[in-house]
C-alpha cells in the first residue's frame, strides 16, 4: 500500500481490486462502508477495507457466515468492544442470536467466565436493541460497536 505526503492512500490496480472486494463484503454484511472506522481514521479504514475484508474475508474455503462466526469466538477472547457491531449486523449472514449464545457457550469452558460474561451481555444488549427497534421509530445504530 502507498501513502501520499498527506497520509491520504494511494490505489493501485491490485488494491483497487482489494478495495472492491473488501466494499462488496461491507455491503453482504450489511455495514455500509464501515463509517466509523472511516471517520476515525482513513488510513485504519483502507488497511481494514483492503486487507482484512479484501484479502483475508474473501479468501475461499469459508462461508461469510462460518467466517463470522469464528470472528465472534475470536472477538470474545479479545473481550473486544467491536464484537457488538459484528453481533448487531450477523443477521444479515444468517446468524441468530441464538447462534450467537451457543458461540458465547462454546467459548465459556475455553476462554473462562469473565470473558464470556462480557460477550453475553453484549449480545443481550444488542437483542433489547432489536427489540426497541420493534416498539419505536427507526434511530440511527452506532457503528463504533
Amino acid at each position: 500500500m502507498d501513502f501520499t505526503s498527506k497520509g491520504e492512500t494511494e490505489v493501485t490496480s491490485d488494491a483497487k481490486s482489494r478495495r472492491e472486494r473488501g466494499l462488496e463484503i461491507y455491503k453482504e454484511m450489511g455495514w455500509g462502508e464501515n463509517p466509523a472506522v472511516k471517520e476515525l481514521d482513513q488510513d485504519l479504514w483502507a488497511f481494514t477495507t483492503d486487507v482484512l475484508f479484501g484479502e483475508m474475508w474473501s479468501r475461499p474455503g469459508l462461508s461469510l457466515r462460518e467466517r463470522e462466526l469464528v470472528t465472534l469466538a475470536t472477538l470474545v477472547a479479545a473481550k473486544a468492544d467491536g464484537i457488538a457491531l459484528h453481533m448487531r449486523n450477523a443477521h444479515n449472514l444468517g446468524i441468530t442470536h441464538e447462534e450467537m449464545k451457543e458461540v458465547i457457550m462454546q467459548c465459556v469452558v475455553y476462554l473462562g467466565m469473565p470473558k464470556a460474561l462480557f460477550a453475553m451481555r453484549k449480545l443481550k444488549a444488542i437483542m433489547a436493541e432489536k427489540n426497541d427497534q420493534t416498539t419505536q421509530p427507526d434511530y440511527p445504530q452506532r457503528a463504533d460497536g
